[in-house]
């Protein structure tokens, strides 16, 4: 059975193998053995078309002047036909003395008249007269006005002594027509020996087939010139073709990798920013920040308590000192906690979304909807990052410009992209004449960017919404 399976599948890889081969040849290849085979083919059914009407002009010609010297030597000789039923004895010896003397001695081996219902009426085989055969085609056209000639192809019933003579015959029914009538009256059928006549035909089949072989071959010569010139110029475009494609493959090698050095220095830089942020924000919060606690706290020492003959301006100034204090350190712990991203390391993408939504919740007090729609993917520290700080940064722009007004936040994934939306129900703004510096998006744009995602701001009366696009493909999303 299993030898059995393997011939079948060899079997069936042999089409394949031979298409294979045959589109491997060049053009030039291709066009020799397809063209030979159709102009081989073409040549054959010209050439025998050709030959046939050669030889049919040839045969018709030849017979008609045979017909036609016999019917100037025969006529006269034969009464009127349409009174005379039988030939006398006069016209019988008549007949005989022309065909066996002159001209028509050696020419003529056969030779019959027909009445119009198959009775022989004369014949130089005298047993044939007087006997009655059925019309067969040639005398029934002849009978209609037509002369019939054929060469080597007596088939009669009453030719049996022509066929056994193993002479090359050219065979003619030629019509017996009345003077001043033009009735067809008889026919004539004779048959004449062709040795010459025989090799007239085969010459001129010869050269017959001589034309049709070199005006296909001229043909297909010129043909195969302008082939085999187009496909040295199109091997010489494939190879030119090839070698470029060669190139290009090997430009999109290297574009590839810088793409991927590119988005890992991309990732390496957005790692060292957020490192480098938590420093800034720990640095903050252990330094100006306990330098600005510490100061408010001493402003409640005893020495600055109001002494008598002092005015009511010094504790007016005294709490407004405090008032900013307290509110400078709030500051510095609110850029503190904003600089500071939680560990999302180990977090889901939901999770972090999340987190970010709570944080904002938490510094702000202002609500925000949370949309999750499709099951979130795995993705790359970078990606989830660069998540986080545009809900961080979208969610701050609408609580500082539109009041958190309908704050909603939508993440979406779908197919190969990632989608996430931050919108706010405020008055909106002109793009055209805020910079993206001033709102703080230029580099969350830039982040954005450089992982292959997109970034666009839809703003009109009714509210603004920001929306970032990234492509699974390209920040390692699974």
């Amino acid at each position: 059975m299993g030898y059995h399976r393997i011939g079948h599948s060899g079997s069936y890889d042999v089409p394949g193998k031979i298409l294979h081969r045959w589109t491997e040849r060049s053009l030039a290849a291709q066009f020799s053995v397809a063209g030979g085979v159709v102009a081989l083919a073409a040549m054959i059914v010209v050439g025998f078309y050709v030959t046939r009407l050669i030889e049919e002009a040839v045969i018709h010609n030849s017979a008609a002047s045979t017909a036609m010297y016999v019917d100037s030597i025969i006529a006269p000789i034969l009464p009127d036909m349409q009174r005379t039923d039988v030939l006398d004895d006069s016209v019988t010896r008549a007949l005989d003395e022309t065909l066996a003397q002159g001209a028509l001695r050696g020419r003529i081996m056969s030779f019959r008249l027909w009445r119009r219902d198959g009775l022989i009426l004369y014949a130089n085989d005298k047993q044939m007269v007087g006997k009655i055969f059925p019309n067969n085609t040639s005398v029934r056209d002849a009978f209609q006005g037509k002369m019939v000639a054929k060469f080597d192809d007596v088939e009669d019933e009453e030719s049996k002594t022509e066929r056994e003579s193993g002479e090359p015959l050219l065979e003619i029914y030629n019509p017996v027509l009345q003077p001043w009538s033009g009735e067809v009256v008889a026919v004539t059928e004779f048959y004449e020996i062709g040795q010459d006549f025989k090799q007239t035909l085969v010459r001129a089949r010869l050269r017959a087939w001589a034309a049709v072989a070199l005006f296909t071959s001229v043909f297909f010569g010129a043909l195969s010139i302008i082939v085999v010139r187009g496909s040295r110029m199109i091997e010489k475009q494939r190879e030119a073709l090839r070698q470029r494609v060669d190139e290009l493959s090997m430009l999109l090698s290297q574009n590839r990798a810088l793409h991927e050095h590119v988005r890992n220095a991309s990732q390496k830089a957005a790692a060292f920013n957020e490192s480098h942020l938590r420093r800034i924000g720990a640095e903050l919060h252990d330094g100006p920040a306990q330098l600005v606690a510490l100061a408010s706290m001493r402003l409640d020492s005893r020495v600055f308590d109001p002494l008598p003959g002092k005015d009511e301006r010094y504790g007016t100034e005294l709490g407004a000192i405090r008032k900013s204090l307290e509110d400078a350190l709030d500051e510095i712990r609110a850029v503190c906690q904003g600089l500071v991203l939680p560990h999302i390391e180990t977090l889901a993408l939901s999770d972090a979304v999340r987190h970010a939504v709570r944080n904002h919740q938490h510094r702000t007090g202002a609500a925000v909807s949370l949309v999750i729609e499709g099951d979130c993917p795995q993705c790359t520290v970078s990606a989830k990052v660069c998540v986080y700080r545009f809900i961080q940064e979208g969610l701050n722009n609408a609580f500082r410009h539109a009041g958190g007004k309908n704050q909603v936040v939508k993440l979406n994934a779908k197919g190969d992209r990632l989608h996430v939306r931050v919108s706010d129900g405020g008055c909106g703004f002109d793009v055209s004449r805020v910079p993206m510096e001033r709102i703080g998006l230029s580099a969350l744009k830039e982040r954005i960017e450089s992982l292959g995602g997109t970034f666009s701001i839809d703003t009109s009366a009714n509210g603004t919404a920001l929306t970032m696009t990234l492509l699974t493909s390209e920040v390692g999303i699974s």
